[in-house]
């Protein structure tokens, strides 16, 4: 069953908030959530498998788990202890090796068993008795959540990220895929989408581009969506059922777009923290992965290096550093470290001060900022220090990711690769020859040289001469690069017949400012000498300007727009458009794709579409 939901909420465009609300409702049993006569929450266990886990994380931490009454989170296939008297709740895709898993564990570990189905492809007693486990439907709570997409921010969201290649660009444009393997991928795609807009509660206007996947997406999530409100009683879009009804008088647009009409972008080095952040780090659903060298110092002669110490930083909406530099210029964002840390120390004295008064010299700073907000009521003094200490640890935080981040710019001369490849995608007069640049021997890794020249082969007018062509794939292969993506890039090239109308990208967007030639001070080690300040100048990529014209249409205006990608999408076209709406009072846009890529993860997949 759907449980039904009934929504007075006032307008929003916030898809995280009303996700977040939808997962809070779930973990309570599929109740709303209210604290009980005593304060606390019904006490739980949440199992789930590796899809409900990419849907949980990024939007709650282990503290807002147990402020629902979470005591203990697992994961579905590993072994446990049984836990009598306490309720569990599995979170969980409806597949019958996860049915069988639960059906083993049930009765043996737990009093009450709340099934929470991620999305549904069989009925639940359907899928029970394949497992001939009928019995059990009697003991048992199921629902279906329809929440199978990750969002990861509060206007962004991107379907799936376990099996992702089965909905990947190869998968998507294989030339040996059949009709069957197609129509899989689709669906797959469509019923991802419907759980979307059933968790809005929102029936969208639907536009794709023609004779592409997005119109296949687009005819499919059109039928479905039709035969949902076709039964009046039933439909998840009607009446007290309307999920968070923030559309109710407004239906949203649909933006479906295929990922071919722009290749160049999921390409491009990019210049905004995020974006670098993705395209240089390990980061992977709002987390990002470090490896920190634990130093040399002390080692004797001939002893083995010490391990790098491997740390996890998650950047999230409740961190308001990340939350208000995230899309801005790099260099911008190494100057904000610098001015958080210098603020900071000049309250180090005040920290030193109220750990004395406290009585924590040398206590953990994780666990002082723990401390519960009646023990924080006692002093002021306790209400300052978690704060103060809150702050230092975002700064070390930002200190260390874009300490990272700077080291690949400076090593790999980033900031020239991104001016660069802005001027060809503009048209712009080139102040070096490309050839000069591939050559380079210190300019960048052979995959950065390989990403330069696939950007310049999709955006030029015409493609180069053979004589041309040759030469510049020796410079590649004397550089080291894997001229497999080029294979493909020149038979995607030749069947969109793009050569004599490549995609526009506008006007120049950068503008540059000179060296940053000062040392940040030692404390923050972001040494910008030769990093050049590129400032950025707002220009459309295509899918933008595609949302534009669709926008502005006097005939139809409409306030809010999800622009999905079938394909595949980044971070860059995700910061374009946010960027974009800025400009437009009481405009709101939400992104969306099939799966989210960086440019490393992108080629990858070109390689493999290149060697067919």
């Amino acid at each position: 069953m759907r449980e039904k939901v009934k929504s007075n909420q006032k307008t929003n465009t916030n898809a995280c908030y009303f996700f977040v609300v939808a997962l809070k409702r779930m973990l309570n049993f599929n109740v709303p959530h209210v604290k009980n006569n005593t304060g606390e929450p019904v006490w739980k266990v949440l199992i789930f498998d590796r899809f409900g886990q990419d849907i949980i994380s990024p939007l709650l931490s282990v503290k807002e788990l147990r402020d629902m009454g979470i005591t203990l989170h697992l994961l579905l296939h590993s072994d446990r202890d049984p836990i009598p008297d306490v309720p569990a709740v599995y979170f969980v895709m409806p597949t019958e090796e996860n049915i069988d898993r639960m059906c083993q564990q049930y009765i043996k570990l737990y009093f009450l068993v709340f099934i929470l189905f991620i999305c549904v492809s069989v009925e639940p007693d359907v899928a029970f008795s394949a497992t001939n486990k009928t019995d059990l439907l009697n003991f048992l709570q199921v629902f279906d959540q329809y929440l199978n997409f990750i969002t990861l921010e509060d206007d962004m969201f991107v379907l799936c990220n376990q099996n992702k290649e089965l909905v990947s660009y190869r998968a998507i444009n294989r030339p040996d895929i059949t009709d069957t393997e197609m129509e899989t991928i689709m669906d797959t795609i469509v019923d991802s989408l419907f759980c979307f807009f059933v968790t809005l509660g929102a029936v969208p206007i639907i536009r794709c581009s023609r004779g592409t996947a997005a119109e296949m997406v687009a005819v499919k999530l059109d039928k479905k969506l039709r035969e949902n409100l076709r039964d009046a009683r039933n439909s998840l879009f009607t009446g007290d059922t309307l999920g968070a009804g923030q559309f109710s008088f407004q239906r949203p647009l649909l933006v479906l777009v295929d990922r071919n009409i722009d290749l160049a972008t999921p390409l491009h080095h990019t210049w905004t923290y995020q974006a670098l952040v993705h395209d240089v780090l390990d980061f992977h659903l709002n987390r990002v992965n470090l490896e920190e060298s634990s130093g040399v110092e002390n080692s004797p002669a001939g002893a083995r290096p010490k391990r790098k110490n491997k740390k996890s930083y998650d950047l999230t909406a409740v961190d308001k550093f990340w939350q208000k530099h995230k899309g801005s210029p790099f260099p911008e964002v190494a100057e904000s470290v610098q001015q958080e840390l210098e603020s900071y120390r000049a309250q180090e004295d005040e920290v030193k001060r109220l750990k004395s008064i406290m009585g924590l010299e040398g206590e953990d700073e994780g666990a002082i900022s723990m401390l519960s907000d009646n023990t924080a009521k006692l002093t002021s003094a306790v209400s300052s220090l978690p704060e103060l200490l809150e702050k230092k640890r975002l700064i070390d935080l930002h200190t260390n990711v874009a300490t990272a981040v700077l080291e690949h710019i400076k090593t790999r001369k980033l900031d020239v690769y991104f001016e660069y490849e802005e001027k060809i995608m503009s048209k712009t007069t080139l102040d070096k020859s490309l050839l000069d640049m591939i050559s380079d021997p210190d300019a960048g890794t052979p995959e950065d040289k390989m990403r330069l020249f696939l950007i310049y082969y999709i955006s030029a007018q015409q493609a180069p001469s053979e004589a041309d062509l040759e030469q510049y794939k020796k410079a590649l292969t004397d550089a080291g690069c894997n001229l497999t993506p080029l294979q493909y890039i020149k038979q995607w090239k030749a069947f969109a017949k793009m050569a004599s109308a490549p995609t526009s990208y506008g006007n120049t967007a950068t503008k540059p400012m000179g060296l940053l030639s000062r040392v940040m001070n030692t404390g923050s080690q972001f040494v910008m000498e030769g990093v050049k300040n590129l400032v950025l100048k707002q220009q459309n990529l295509p899918v933008t300007r595609i949302l534009d014209s669709l926008m502005e249409m006097k005939s139809n205006p409409v306030s809010t727009a999800i622009v999905f990608v079938v394909g595949g999408g980044n971070y860059i076209e995700y910061q374009n458009l946010v960027d974009y709406i800025k400009g437009k009072q009481g405009k709101h846009v939400l992104y969306g794709c099939s799966e989210l890529f960086n440019a490393t993860q992108f080629i990858k997949q070109l390689s493999l579409l290149g060697q067919k």
